[in-house]
């Protein structure tokens, strides 16, 4: 069998395309919460002029891809941010759409996506951050081989408290060692 990148034994990670925007569309107040806060509506031409900046091709390594399930059906999206060559570190959002978690997309969606960062782009470490009432994405990245490297006391408020942002951080040799070097 044909080695390719993008896919794994689950998902496969592609471009965004137009029609993608149902999926963003669909995420609710819970995913708002895990990633930033609940933010008030916004209109049609709002959202639409949001989703056509995430089309535009980025000029440094940061990158929005969605992952399509078998039947070519997309079940969330991961992105990169605060991409530093020189430095050889970045960050990444995750989310997988309600009604498709817990079968193991969004363990695909990051080992497929430091896979690429480490090995192709040569980043030596990723450091994503997770609020404390996130006990999933807490028990995702522990289980992935992530270390706890700080946890920065208040800093969301959100249905009524505020809640500790945690700091995760793997470096290249350790995705190695934990998860090999290629396919």
């Amino acid at each position: 069998m044909a080695y390719r990148y993008w896919e794994g034994e689950r998902i496969a990670l592609r471009a965004l395309r137009a029609s993608d925007a149902a999926l963003f569309r669909s995420f609710d107040d819970e995913v708002s919460r895990n990633l930033d806060g609940v933010h008030g509506p916004m209109s049609d031409a709002k959202f639409q002029s949001w989703f056509e900046q995430q089309q535009k091709a980025r000029f440094d390594d940061s990158n929005r891809w969605v992952a399509d399930d078998k039947e070519g059906v997309p079940v969330g999206t991961i992105d990169t941010f605060q991409c530093n060559p020189r430095h050889g570190t970045f960050k990444y959002g995750i989310v997988v759409a309600d009604g498709h978690r817990g079968r193991g997309y969004a363990s695909e969606m990051i080992v497929m996506t430091l896979r690429y960062y480490f090995l192709e782009l040569g980043y030596q470490k990723v450091t994503p951050h997770a609020f404390a009432f996130n006990e999933a994405s807490i028990r995702l990245h522990e289980k992935l081989g992530f270390r706890l490297e700080g946890r920065l006391r208040s800093m969301m408020y959100t249905n009524g408290a505020y809640h500790d942002e945690l700091h995760y951080g793997m470096t290249r040799d350790e995705f190695a060692a934990l998860h090999g070097a290629g396919r």
